[in-house]
């Protein structure tokens, strides 16, 4: 199972590479339009800021912020588990660990995220039974456990580029399935 996850997740991470700057940014702004339709409902929404080749997430956070939608992102603590702190805009980012960019804000502790109606997930693909395959962290799998520890049913969205919603992933039993994969053609329901 570890080799199959880790063969699939090189090739992903290849194939993501190979994305022109236009393309990459093509998909951001359309990935904002569909995901800024799901949040419509909520008046809070986790998030992430994307890295690298990662579907872009920055016009996205903007949007969000911009309509008055209140913006949990993620702070990765030294045990690979998550806290959240609010998007203030992108000055209000700090760089961190592993590359990523976090916010600078007050820490709002890993629960925070149990408040949020719509989470978006990072990841590198996720199949039609809603199972995503992430980079292998586990920092998502305990976000997801919480979520369900907690009773909470936001909904969970996972952003994607088009050739990365697969038949299958390889899973494991602790893998929780998500809602939806959005990616720049539009919105597909899973499960």
């Amino acid at each position: 199972m570890h080799n199959e996850k880790s063969a699939l997740r090189t090739r992903l991470l290849s194939e993501r590479r190979a994305l022109s700057a236009e393309a990459r940014e093509r998909a951001a702004e359309a990935l904002a339009g569909h995901a800024g339709e799901l949040a419509a409902a909520a008046a809070t929404v986790a998030a992430y800021v994307s890295v690298g080749s990662e579907p872009g997430t920055r016009p996205l956070l903007d949007a969000l912020r911009a309509r008055g939608v209140r913006v949990l992102l993620p702070v990765l603590l030294a045990d690979n588990d998550l806290d959240w702190a609010p998007y203030a805009g992108p000055r209000a980012l700090a760089p961190a660990g592993r590359g990523l960019l976090e916010p600078v804000g007050d820490r709002l502790g890993p629960q925070a995220v149990t408040e949020a109606g719509l989470v978006l997930l990072p990841g590198l693909a996720v199949d039609r039974r809603g199972l995503r395959l992430g980079r292998g962290g586990g920092s998502y799998d305990r976000v997801l456990a919480r979520l369900e520890r907690a009773g909470a049913r936001p909904v969970l969205a996972v952003l994607l580029y088009e050739h990365e919603l697969l038949e299958r992933v390889p899973a494991e039993p602790h893998d929780r399935p998500v809602d939806l994969a959005l990616t720049p053609s539009g919105t597909h329901r899973l499960g």
